[in-house]
């Protein structure tokens, strides 16, 4: 797991293109067949991708949970939110199934022990964007669909900015503990 640090927003100031790059762009998230994780010190977040191909894989493939987090499974203390960005694929979460099309969002609540993930097609594989947040206290999994998300349209084509927030792990959706999670559609002709 790559692990990143809070940056002295003094000290930030002065990084280069390459040092801004190295310390907050996240890269390389969908390996077949692997969970790929970066820890934040900052909210203690975690950002993971998942990239089914052959196999369902478990989120824990590849962590050390206990040396990494203190616990006994990696959703013991956290929630998690996650989009599927490519073909379909499903999510199991405790042996229940959770079929997830594109752009589809699930949100899985803390105290979840087991969590998979599977695509439908090798040719067109899932890629599951998640990330998890620490929690203090269980609610419902739930599918949300694009159609489900709140929607908030915003700005104008004469400024090419129009565009669609689509909340979907957000209040006026669902309760959580602390993760909230979105997609910003652009129209086109949108920059």
């Amino acid at each position: 797991m790559d692990i990143r640090y809070s940056g002295n927003p003094r000290d930030v100031k002065r990084y280069t293109t390459e040092e801004l790059r190295r310390e907050f762009h996240i890269t390389g998230l969908y390996q077949p067949d692997e969970v790929r994780a970066v820890y934040s010190h900052v909210d203690r977040m975690v950002t993971l991708g998942c990239m089914p191909v052959q196999e369902t894989v478990s989120i824990e493939k590849g962590m050390d949970v206990w040396a990494s987090f203190g616990t006994r499974f990696f959703l013991e203390r956290r929630e998690l939110g996650l989009f599927n960005l490519g073909g379909k694929g499903t999510v199991i979460c405790d042996g229940k199934e959770y079929p997830l099309g594109y752009k589809d969002c699930l949100y899985i609540t803390m105290g979840t022990r087991e969590v998979l993930f599977r695509s439908a097609d090798k040719e067109a594989p899932a890629r599951f964007y998640m990330v998890s947040a620490p929690a203090h206290k269980d609610y419902e999994t739930r599918r949300i669909t694009l159609e489900q998300a709140n929607k908030k349209p915003l700005g104008t084509l004469e400024q090419c900015n129009k565009r669609v927030i689509h909340q979907f792990i957000h209040p006026d959706v669902l309760p959580t503990c602390q993760l909230s999670m979105g997609m910003t559609c652009l129209e086109p002709g949108s920059v």
